[in-house]
């Protein structure tokens, strides 16, 4: 009898070993270095310290960060311990490109409601900017246009302003593009706020050009960010131009920059698995009600909103009733004649066919 209960004691002992210390495993859509790997690896050192289980970051890099996403979706997903990272652009192709992953089948861990930075080369005529373009970099293009070319314009006049005054490099990698704007070859440049710490603000020849905003939700609209206040894109137009900006042209880089931004870092886990789910976002409260863990987190990326399980539900909601069908084909009219990127029009996100 007591055998039988010694070995019951062992038995119970050894599951609460294996659960305390079971592996989650992390899939980034990006090769190590990334910015998304960057935050990535930020987060997950501090959320470990709260969940008790061991955090392993799978990186699966692949053209415009599409395959790891579509791998999680097709296959990882279903595993009882992965969860996965999406970022902006991510959230860009999901607008424009044919892609497997769907944000309605996964619930959200925690979405942190971050911002794109924009920098530029002291001295620089920004008016002639010259840039490194990626798919995911098009709410950039679209705030530069109107930047350059001046308020309510039609998409035409947009598209030909654009070709004529900015310099588009496309195919260049992350650690190319921050080489060449360091060498002054590149006059922009674009990071998260993690990795403008990192690169943009400690160079003497560099300095804040501009911001997108952070989305309120409940408004659709953005508001400047207090990390780098007075910068936002809307702000610096008004004092140039005198208007705010306007029309279907501002309608498209609203829409685009809102699931860019809105979805800028998220982390996501399959439906269906409640277990893993309700673990992780109890971890995620703690971590984040954890002046120390926000303290390194705050230092390294700034201070964002944070939208917790069903909040990052809603908001992942929230964007889909941004999508119209004139903002969309704007979008998809501009990306494919002055940026030159294969976009393709996803009718079923028309609101109609939803």
């Amino acid at each position: 009898m007591i055998k039988k209960m010694l070995i019951g004691v062992i038995a119970g002992f050894s599951m609460l070993a294996t659960t305390a210390f079971a592996e989650i495993t992390v899939v980034n859509p990006q090769k190590p270095g990334g910015g998304t790997t960057v935050w990535t690896e930020i987060i997950m050192k501090e959320l470990e310290k709260h969940l008790g289980e061991r955090i392993v970051l799978r990186n699966i890099p692949g053209a415009r960060d599409i395959p790891g996403i579509n791998k999680f979706h097709n296959e990882l997903r279903f595993n009882e311990n992965t969860i996965v990272v999406t970022h902006g652009g991510n959230g860009v192709s999901f607008l424009q490109e044919k892609v497997d992953y769907n944000y309605a089948e996964y619930d959200s861990i925690g979405l942190m409601n971050l911002n794109i930075i924009m920098g530029k080369v002291k001295g620089a005529d920004m008016d002639k900017p010259k840039f490194a373009g990626t798919s995911g970099a098009v709410p950039e293009a679209f705030a530069i246009a109107m930047m350059i070319c001046g308020p309510d314009k039609s998409i035409d006049y947009y598209i030909d302003c654009f070709k004529e005054n900015v310099t588009w490099v496309m195919g260049m990698s992350g650690g190319e593009r921050r080489l060449a704007f360091k060498r002054g070859d590149l006059t922009g440049s674009r990071e998260n706020p993690a990795t403008y710490q990192i690169h943009i603000a400690p160079d003497e020849n560099a300095e804040l050009w501009f911001h997108h905003g952070l989305l309120d939700p409940a408004t659709g609209n953005h508001t400047d960010d207090p990390n780098f206040p007075g910068a936002q894109f809307e702000i610096q137009f008004e004092e140039r131009y005198g208007v705010a900006p306007s029309g279907e042209f501002y309608d498209a880089y609203k829409l685009v920059k809102s699931f860019r931004d809105g979805l800028q870092k998220a982390i996501w886990v399959n439906k269906g698995n409640p277990e893993l789910r309700d673990r992780l976002i109890d971890a995620m409260n703690k971590m984040v009600n954890d002046p120390e863990s926000m303290a390194i987190i705050e230092a390294k990326n700034g201070k964002y909103e944070w939208f917790i399980g069903e909040r990052g539900n809603q908001m992942r909601d929230t964007l889909m009733t941004f999508i119209t069908e004139d903002a969309l084909r704007n979008l998809v009219k501009f990306n494919k004649e002055a940026l030159g990127l294969k976009s393709i029009l996803k009718e079923d996100l028309f609101p109609q066919n939803r």
